[in-house]
């Protein structure tokens, strides 16, 4: 995969907005940090992947070119380890919707949500 011909970092409505040829892809900052390819989310090896919960206010504030193959993004909540690939940008981008469904679901069967835990006691 090519790299993107252009890298938007869009602040105000919190994307990060990318060209590759004619496809231009918006991809939500809490898309990103849920799906980060980064061994916090993913984990060492099958089974391991962690669900992210209570994003739903991340931003995304910074975006750091890693060679020729990728990107490095930083959330404000201190995740900055993800290396996103062209590729997996791409794949993102073409597949928004599905893999956005795929994590409400996931959520709803966890019983979490996108809402972050602001309780400072919690009653289990």
């Amino acid at each position: 995969m090519q790299a993107p011909s252009e890298i938007k970092l869009r602040r105000k409505s919190n994307l990060l907005e990318l060209r590759f040829g004619e496809e231009v892809f918006q991809l939500p900052a809490e898309l990103l940090r849920v799906n980060s390819p980064s061994a916090e989310v993913r984990g060492h090896g099958p089974g391991q992947e962690r669900l992210q919960s209570g994003k739903l206010h991340v931003a995304l504030t910074g975006v750091e070119p890693q060679g020729n193959y990728a990107l490095r993004l930083v959330f404000d909540d201190g995740h900055n380890s993800g290396i996103y690939t062209w590729d997996y940008l791409y794949d993102l981008g073409r597949n928004q919707e599905t893999i956005w469904q795929s994590y409400l679901d996931a959520l709803t069967a966890a019983g979490k949500t996108r809402d972050p835990d602001t309780a400072v006691v919690r009653i289990t």
